[in-house]
């Protein structure tokens, strides 16, 4: 065969190979079988290996990708990929097209429903119709390029063609447009299959590897693979649900169109839905086939359908006023409390887990559930042995519901708060009306881990590779008991411990030595004061300014810094006048630890002004988010009070928001706040 006889086979066995993905993958059907099409994608690789320069980037020979990357780049979105506001049930829904009615007068909303597919959401850009970068979504404003994983996924077409004819003329017209000369950027959700779950986890087991919890985990790991070789060995998937490029769709139904003519995978239950009790109705039915469906979801996505009225009714803070998503209640199941626990925090607090028989919710298997206190298991009349209902709420957070005490034999056992800490036997205290029975021996040894674990997290010391079970380890061999210790570790120290190989040895110590320069609010942080968490140690270093002057500083000085009162200035003072604390001190600055004091407190537009965050920032995670408040000049705060400027309100805001309506405190939402910034 000559090379422009090769070519012209090439270009029709691509053409072929695309047309047989389309109808197995877009379509579920197929005209051939899986070893012919196998056999078709051979013989287009032999015929590229013979002739290398015909190799193009969107033949289907390239869905795996070369050598392993290194780390992940960084990638912009051209358009921000928000959240969904979370809503539930009849009543949220009514109320959200109230809010839909008052923004958007005289309008008669018709909506479009879709799954909501608990996968990792991503943006895939093609340039004149071939694939050219795909991004996961990030922070919303910022992701990471993953095109070499994405690529390796088949049911993501490398160059789009139109398989069928589109919503309207021009539509098809633009389209055509834009595949020869232009772009067009499709936003979906990678996920994986149930049963392609289930097999991949006992290969595993097989192997003797751990499993994966859920889908979602899998599929998000998956992508983050920076060898894509190690991606094209998972059966991942890929399911279309939106366009960000103007292809004069205008509805979000006809966008659905548009994605299945090019070639995606699209959401075979979406539909057009003309009022709210048709979008209950789809919501219910919905349900009702949830353990039917291929895959897992967790609610559906409604949206307003005309996308000229979706654009009016804009982004507010959190997401698009014109979506939600309806998610299921709380999935429950039963299971039994095989015994309470008690676990001793750094504070000494004493805190009762449920161990229970380990259990399926949403996907997770739960073994543990914290039940609080001694008065939240008395509100619950829970006993060791017990049927219990347990609940992800939200899908999230695994709870312990309610007792199921028709099931009693008459063997359960009523469990009683201890008089004495389980870990060093020392008479636990409740001070004053706290509902927390607390640990008061400073040498409680599982104090003292968690003092260590806290010691040495990203917002105190931050060392890197020294983690909770190595911390333990070196308890264990006695080799670490104050935090002074951990400086005056050596290699050789660490060589002969199970695990320990010389690099990791050289690696651990190395960052140990980095740690050694600290900024004071760090290290003020570091020492696990009780009521001194990060914004109280920042205000600390700034007023202050070293820790010879914090050290001598009286309880009157310290109640002048802003938000620090009598109790948390009784405890600071104490501390730094205990005889213990002062060695500790004393030890860590004499095995090298340098401190650098603040420089002045930045001025900016925001000098003076007090923030308080609550919920989650799509633009900014919340440690992003105080940095630039600082940048500005301003402070952050933990509480509201009435020395608080502004409330930044995020997704799933708590209690410090309904505090902030009481105080008539400034609310911010996400985008006032980013506003601000600038």
């Amino acid at each position: 065969m000559t090379k422009a006889e090769a070519q012209i086979r090439i270009t029709k066995l691509r053409e072929v190979i695309d047309h047989h993905r389309y109808l197995y993958l877009v379509l579920d059907k197929s005209e051939i079988s899986d070893a012919a099409h196998d056999s078709l994608k051979h013989e287009l690789a032999q015929l590229e290996q013979e002739y290398p320069d015909l190799i193009t980037p969107d033949s289907p020979t390239q869905r795996v990708g070369g050598k392993a990357l290194e780390k992940f780049q960084k990638i912009s979105h051209k358009t921000p990929m928000l959240s969904i506001e979370d809503v539930f049930g009849k009543e949220e829904v009514d109320s959200w097209e109230e809010y839909l009615s008052r923004l958007e007068k005289d309008v008669s909303f018709q909506y479009f429903g879709e799954v909501k597919i608990d996968g990792l959401a991503v943006s895939l850009r093609y340039k004149n119709g071939i694939l050219n970068l795909a991004a996961t979504r990030g922070n919303g404003v910022i992701g990471e390029d993953v095109t070499q994983n994405i690529k390796t996924i088949e049911s993501i077409p490398l160059n789009l063609t139109i398989h069928n004819k589109m919503p309207t003329p021009g539509i098809q017209k633009k389209a055509e447009e834009l595949l020869k000369s232009g772009g067009i950027e499709i936003r979906g959700e990678v996920y994986m299959e149930l049963k392609d779950f289930e097999r991949f986890n006992k290969e595993r087991k097989k192997k003797g590897e751990s499993e994966y919890a859920n889908p979602r985990n899998l599929a998000a790991g998956s992508i983050r693979q920076l060898n894509s070789k190690l991606t094209a060995l998972r059966p991942l998937r890929f399911i279309a649900y939106g366009i960000a490029t103007d292809i004069g769709q205008e509805t979000h139904a006809q966008e659905h169109d548009i994605m299945k003519a090019l070639g995606f995978k699209t959401d075979n239950t979406a539909k057009v839905l003309h009022n709210i009790p048709s979008v209950l109705s789809y919501w219910e039915d919905i349900k009702k086939k949830r353990d039917t469906l291929l895959f897992q979801i967790d609610g559906v996505v409604i949206s307003v359908n005309e996308n000229n009225v979706f654009e009016r009714l804009g982004v507010a803070g959190k997401g698009y006023r014109g979506m939600r998503a309806l998610k299921f209640s709380g999935k429950q199941t039963t299971t039994k409390i095989l015994d309470i626990r008690l676990q001793v925090g750094r504070t000494g607090a004493v805190t009762p887990v449920a161990s229970l028989a380990p259990v399926q919710v949403g996907g997770v298997t739960i073994s543990h559930a914290t039940l609080h206190n001694a008065q939240e298991i008395a509100r619950l009349g829970v006993k060791i042995g017990d049927t219990v209902i347990v609940e992800r709420a939200g899908d999230v957070i695994p709870r312990v519901v309610e007792v199921v005490k028709d099931l009693r034999t008459g063997k359960e056992k009523t469990f009683h708060m201890p008089l004495n800490c389980p870990v060093c036997g020392v008479k636990l205290v409740r001070p004053g009306k706290e509902k927390i029975w607390r640990c008061p021996n400073k040498e409680c040894r599982a104090k003292k881990k968690e003092f260590l674990r806290n010691f040495v997290s990203r917002k105190a010391f931050d060392i890197e590779g020294l983690g909770p079970k190595i911390l333990e380890r070196l308890m264990e061999e006695n080799l670490v008991s104050l935090p002074s210790d951990i400086f005056e570790l050596s290699e050789g120290d660490l060589t002969p411990l199970e695990r320990f190989a010389e690099t990791s040895s050289a690696n651990l110590i190395e960052s140990i030595a980095q740690a050694k320069k600290i900024s004071l609010e760090a290290f003020i942080y570091s020492l696990g004061i009780r009521h001194v968490g990060e914004e109280t140690a920042q205000e600390l270093a700034f007023y202050f300014g070293s820790l010879k002057a914090l050290k001598k500083a009286s309880k009157e000085e310290l109640k002048a810094v802003e938000d620090i009162g009598d109790i948390t200035a009784e405890k600071i003072f104490s501390w730094f006048n205990s005889k213990t604390n002062i060695e500790l001190v004393k030890r860590l600055l004499l095995s090298g630890v340098k401190i650098i004091n603040p420089k002045k407190r930045p001025v900016g537009a925001l000098q003076g002004k007090t923030f308080v965050l609550t919920g989650s920032l799509d633009s900014l995670s919340r440690d992003e988010a105080k940095e630039r408040i600082k940048s500005k000049g301003g402070k952050t705060a933990e509480s509201v009070s009435l020395n608080t400027d502004y409330v930044v309100s995020g997704k799933d805001s708590g209690s410090k928001l309904e505090r902030a309506k009481e105080l008539g405190v400034r609310v911010l939402t996400e985008k006032e706040f980013i506003k601000l910034l600038r």
